[in-house]
């Protein structure tokens, strides 16, 4: 059974920072690749960024490059999002997923991860 639970969410001032956490468990992650993604209200789900469990690859949404950072703990087995000069429009619930990916890279789409968390939620005031 897999489990991904998220922590770190909350209300933070414009231009503040937040890191958002991730713990996995329930199997092997190592053919996996991690994401975050994050829901506004009367919104579509959309990427944030991911990491592959094993290897250097990442990859971020325009919107964030620059100010947020996607990392992973191998032996907590953890990820992170680190998210710094927060904007009001980063406001949204974020999720953690984890998707089987056997390609190079990671995958950006939604429908390709099959475990989700349960979602934190994320409120940055102006």
């Amino acid at each position: 059974q897999v489990q991904l639970v998220e922590s770190g969410g909350g209300l933070v001032q414009a231009g503040g920072s937040l890191r958002l956490s991730c713990a996995a468990s329930g199997r092997t992650f190592s053919n996996y690749v991690m994401g975050w993604f994050r829901q506004a209200p009367g919104k579509e789900r959309e990427f944030v960024a991911a990491i592959r469990w094993s290897g250097p690859s990442t990859n971020y949404a325009d919107s964030v490059k620059g100010r947020f950072t996607i990392s992973r703990d191998n032996g907590k087995n953890t990820v992170y999002l680190q998210m710094n000069s927060l904007k009001p429009e980063d406001t949204a619930v974020y999720y953690c997923a984890a998707a089987s990916w056997q390609h190079s890279g990671v995958v950006t789409t939604v429908i390709a991860y099959k475990f989700w968390g349960q979602g934190t939620q994320v409120t940055v005031s102006s």
